[in-house]
C-alpha cells in the first residue's frame, strides 16, 4: 500500500512510520504545520507544532529513508480546532482539543488530501489497535499498553476513517518503542512526551483565554446562592476543579469545595462539597460511531473524559423529530466531576463502539 506516515517529530510516530515501511508499503512521511506563527506555539521537546518538531521529524524520515513534505494546514486547524477551543469555553464547556484535531484534522483533512494524492492509508504514532471483525468491519480497541493507550481521543473515527488508518503501536508498550527507536539510531528516542495543549506556548490556559475571550467578573456561590469570593472569567474553571477557586472563607464543615456548575451568561461559578459532583447519567450530541449505531439498548461502558476511567452503562440513542441524535447514558455507579464539552467513549470490552460530546450530566441529589 502507499502509506502517508504523519510524523508530529517525537518518538512514537517516528517508530510508527518506521515500522510501516518494514512492513512493506511504500511509504511517505509528512510533518503538519499546525501554526501560523509558529513561536507562538510550544518550544523545545514539549509541544507538536513547533519549528524544532519538524527539523526532527526530517531527519527521523531521512534515517528511515523516506521522502519527507511539510504540510501547512495552520488555517484549518485555528478554524476547526483553536477557535472551536476558545468558544467552548466561552459558553463554560471543557473541551478536549486533541480529540477535535483527530475529527477534524488528522483523520479528515489530512486523509482526504491523501486519497485525493493516490495514498491508501495514513499511519500515526497513536496507541491503539485495528482488528478485522466476523463482520468484515474494522473495529479500534484499546492499546497493549494501558498507560499510553489512545483509543479515547480517536472514538470519533469513522468505519471509513478506520478503514484507511493504520496504528502500528497498538501492540507494543512505550518502553519497547524507545528502545526501537534507539535501535533503529532515531534521535528522538529520548526525546520527552508533548503534554498540554500545543498551541499554548506557556502552558498558561487562563491567561491565553483571558487574551481572547476577556475578563468577566462573576461571582462564586455555594449551593445555596450564598457568595463566597469572586472571579475574573468563567474560562478559569473546570467542573470538579479543586485548586484555585480564590473563594474568601473555608467551607464551614472543614471540607475542600469543588466546582459544580459553570452559568457563562450570568458569570456564575457554583461550588460545593464533592459528594455534590456525583451523577447518575448523561446526555451526549452530535454522536460518531466507529460501525453501525446501536439499534437498541446497549450495555457497555463508558470513559467521560481523558486518562479516566471506565463506568459500566446502559446506553440508548435517541433521535428527536428534525434533531439530531442524542446518546443517553445511564451509569450503574455514579461518576464525578464530568464537564460538559468533553467526550464519551463507550467500550464492549476493548473495542471502542463510537462517542458523543456530554451535554448535560444529571447531578443525584446527595442523601
Amino acid at each position: 500500500m502507499r502509506v502517508l506516515a504523519a510524523m508530529s517529530g517525537g518518538v512514537d510516530s517516528a517508530v510508527a512510520a518506521a515500522r510501516a515501511a518494514d512492513a512493506g508499503h511504500e511509504v511517505t512521511g509528512i510533518h503538519l504545520a499546525l501554526s501560523r506563527n509558529p513561536q507562538s506555539y510550544r518550544s523545545g521537546a514539549r509541544g507538536c507544532c513547533t519549528i524544532e518538531d519538524a527539523n526532527d521529524a526530517r531527519r527521523a524520515a531521512d534515517v528511515i529513508g523516506i521522502p519527507f513534505y511539510v504540510w501547512d494546514l495552520s488555517e484549518s486547524f485555528h478554524a476547526a480546532v483553536v477557535e472551536d477551543f476558545v468558544s467552548e469555553y466561552a459558553q463554560g464547556r471543557t473541551p478536549n482539543p486533541c480529540l477535535r484535531c483527530n475529527e477534524k484534522i488528522k483523520f479528515a483533512a489530512v486523509l482526504d488530501k491523501a486519497v485525493a494524492l493516490g495514498f491508501d492509508a495514513v499511519a500515526t504514532g497513536h496507541y491503539a489497535q485495528l482488528r478485522t471483525g466476523v463482520d468484515g468491519l474494522v473495529e479500534l480497541h484499546r492499546a497493549v499498553d494501558p498507560a499510553k493507550d489512545q483509543s479515547y481521543v480517536l472514538g470519533v473515527l469513522t468505519q471509513d476513517q478506520l478503514a484507511r488508518s493504520l496504528f502500528p503501536l497498538g501492540g507494543s508498550t512505550k518502553e519497547a518503542v524507545r528502545a526501537e527507536a534507539q535501535h533503529r539510531g532515531l534521535a528522538v528516542a529520548a526525546k520527552p512526551d508533548s503534554h498540554d495543549i500545543c498551541f499554548i506556548s506557556d502552558g498558561d490556559t487562563a491567561g491565553w483565554l483571558r487574551d481572547r475571550i476577556g475578563a468577566a467578573s462573576g461571582d462564586i456561590v455555594d449551593s445555596s446562592g450564598e457568595v463566597l469570593g469572586r472571579h475574573d472569567g468563567t474560562f478559569g474553571y473546570t467542573i470538579g476543579q479543586r485548586r484555585g477557586l480564590r473563594l474568601d472563607r473555608p467551607a464551614a464543615d472543614g471540607r475542600p469545595r469543588y466546582v459544580l456548575d459553570i452559568e457563562p451568561v450570568s458569570q456564575v461559578v457554583t461550588v460545593g462539597a464533592r459528594d455534590e459532583l456525583d451523577v447518575d447519567s448523561v446526555s451526549g450530541v452530535s454522536p460518531r460511531w466507529c460501525g453501525p449505531a446501536p439499534t437498541a439498548e446497549l450495555a457497555c461502558t463508558v470513559q467521560l473524559r481523558a486518562h479516566g476511567e471506565e463506568y459500566p452503562a446502559l446506553v440508548k440513542v435517541v433521535t428527536g423529530a428534525g434533531q439530531s441524535d442524542v446518546v443517553e447514558i445511564d451509569l450503574a455507579q455514579p461518576a464525578t466531576g464530568i464537564a460538559p464539552g468533553q467526550a464519551a467513549v463507550l467500550y464492549t470490552g476493548s473495542r471502542v463502539v463510537g462517542s458523543a460530546t456530554i451535554a448535560r450530566a444529571h447531578r443525584r441529589t446527595p442523601a
